[in-house]
């Protein structure tokens, strides 16, 4: 077995995390550049340091769940949300289960609380936030965030809830109660039921191919009879009706039942 397969088998065992979902050559190739990068020669030796370094294996964690978001990442999606898919759900039901199931560092679980004002008082605003790296979600809860990561997002809601800090801005404690954060592993953990939204967005280009259909099926069963399923701007479904879903808008699916 070469030493990047034992690599593999090893953080498995050491943090649940299967890096055979991964496309192979892609991640082969972050891992190397981080070791390479703190000096360790091998896999084997870099293992080693993992195993033993605390600080050392959650920069690992970081860098292996790719955390890139902003606000409102592709707006045009955003007002499509508004616009179609929410009224449409709230047209069948008058409470709505959320779920932004990759959530990084919070910037698109607040978006949705934000939005989410347009349609409820602040109060009944509930979202459940996952991600599998924690450190990224503990930044999400601490909610400082830059100038940069705000550009997208609409002047009304920066300037409503958010306070500047120098270069940064704080998220207000009101869109933060909005959200539970929660560590889940997509590939292993179980799924909460009955979801009116589900954002899966920017997280399944990384994926192989038997993950995506792993995952699709998980969001399928996940979805309640109405339920929407939003995907990234690079994710659109290839024949999504192989996994019982159709395309409700671009980059929206909806369960097929």
């Amino acid at each position: 077995m070469d030493k990047y397969e034992v690599f593999k088998a090893n953080i498995n065992k050491l943090i649940d995390i299967d890096l055979n979902f991964y496309k192979e050559k892609q991640m082969k190739r972050r891992i190397q550049s981080l070791l390479t990068r703190n000096n360790f020669k091998d896999f084997d030796d870099y293992f080693q340091g993992l195993k033993s370094d605390k600080v050392l294996l959650e920069q690992f964690i970081n860098y292996l769940t790719i955390n890139v978001s902003e606000f409102y990442r592709n707006p045009n999606q955003w007002q499509v949300l508004e616009k179609d898919i929410i009224p449409s759900l709230l047209s069948k039901k008058n409470r709505l289960t959320l779920w932004s199931s990759a959530c990084s560092t919070g910037e698109e679980p607040y978006s949705l609380a934000m939005l989410m004002t347009k349609f409820f008082p602040l109060k009944e605003i509930r979202i459940l936030a996952t991600d599998i790296d924690e450190e990224a979600m503990n930044k999400a809860k601490f909610g400082l965030y830059s100038e940069k990561s705000l550009e997208n997002l609409p002047l009304d809601f920066k300037t409503k809830f958010f306070t500047k800090i120098e270069n940064s801005y704080k998220i207000s404690d009101e869109i933060k109660r909005c959200v539970e954060f929660r560590k889940m592993d997509l590939l292993k953990d179980r799924f909460p039921s009955n979801m009116d939204l589900i954002l899966c967005r920017n997280v399944m280009i990384y994926f192989t191919e038997e993950a995506k259909e792993l995952l699709y099926s998980k969001f399928y069963n996940s979805l309640d009879d109405n339920g929407i399923l939003f995907v990234g701007s690079t994710e659109q479904i290839i024949m999504p009706e192989k996994y019982k879903l159709k395309p409700a808008k671009t980059f929206f699916y909806k369960k097929i039942v």
